[in-house]
């Protein structure tokens, strides 16, 4: 016979509990409107989960590229099979979003000051880590010490697709100095030796099928952070039209032109090229 079922836990006078581990009144004390505006509390608390995804995106996809400096592929593909799933509920929460209204959004906006999402440093690592080098960048955050010396650091790294690129060389495949022994604070720009070399092993998967998966891992990566682009594109283009951003940016062109910028170009490019 079963035995009695057991009794939870609820004195928490000496014990730790689910809130004490969390730190959720730390947590659910962050979301303060100040304009008194129902719509307002939508605003800040989907920024916040951005901006926590964006933390778990940032560990897992730091972990993925010292897997491949390493050149332990396996557990690097199931970071990046994690980056995926995490990047769909950043694509996600643009959705609850983008049911504000103009007029809901405009009745706090002004609240907002020369606040911006263009300042979060957490997505700008990501954009350092994924390869969009830009030292202009990190002048938002110059005035915070804590913040400016990890951003500096990770403009000066080699991101994910620098560290792939190594690992082909290590792996036998000739790649030229100006990929190789490039600097690391700007952006890779296209090269024709890196899309013959992506080419060739598209064609010849089965020979290397671990540098295979890891293309197509970057491809998903890269693919699903400008559909996250393109949806945030639309839900301020739906919001608040073409009027200029909070923090001084375009706005709606801003976000428009960044939608087609490549992390890791020789990808798309190479299937083209590719010998069927």
């Amino acid at each position: 016979m079963p035995g009695p079922d057991p009794t939870p836990t609820t004195d928490f006078r000496d014990r730790m509990s689910y809130g004490d581990y969390l730190r959720l009144d730390g947590l659910l004390a962050a979301q303060r409107p100040l304009s008194g505006q129902h719509d307002e509390m939508l605003f800040i608390t989907i920024h916040h989960v951005q901006e926590l995804w964006l933390k778990l995106l940032l560990h897992e996809l730091d972990l993925a590229i010292d897997c491949i400096r390493r050149d332990e592929l396996r557990p690097a593909f199931k970071a990046l099979a994690r980056c995926g799933r995490i990047q769909k509920q950043l694509i996600e929460a643009w959705d609850v979003l983008a049911t504000m209204t103009p007029h809901d959004y405009l009745a706090f906006r002004s609240h907002l000051g020369s606040s911006s999402g263009f300042q979060s440093w957490q997505y700008r690592m990501l954009e350092f880590r994924l390869g969009a080098k830009n030292a202009f960048m990190l002048k938002p955050h110059e005035h915070r010490q804590d913040l400016l010396a990890p951003l500096q650091a990770a403009l000066q790294a080699p991101s994910i697709y620098d560290e792939t690129l190594r690992l082909l060389a290590r792996r036998g495949i000739a790649l030229p100095p100006e990929v190789l022994e490039r600097d690391l604070t700007q952006p890779h720009t296209l090269n024709e030796a890196v899309i013959a070399a992506w080419a060739a092993i598209y064609e010849n998967a089965e020979q290397g099928f671990d540098l295979y998966e890891l293309a197509e891992e970057l491809v998903d990566l890269e693919d699903a952070f400008q559909t996250w682009r393109f949806r945030h594109m639309r839900t301020v283009e739906r919001i608040i039209g073409y009027r200029m951003g909070t923090g001084g940016s375009a706005g709606v062109a801003y976000l428009k032109g960044v939608i087609d910028k490549r992390f890791f170009p020789e990808l798309y490019e190479a299937r083209t090229r590719i010998r069927g």
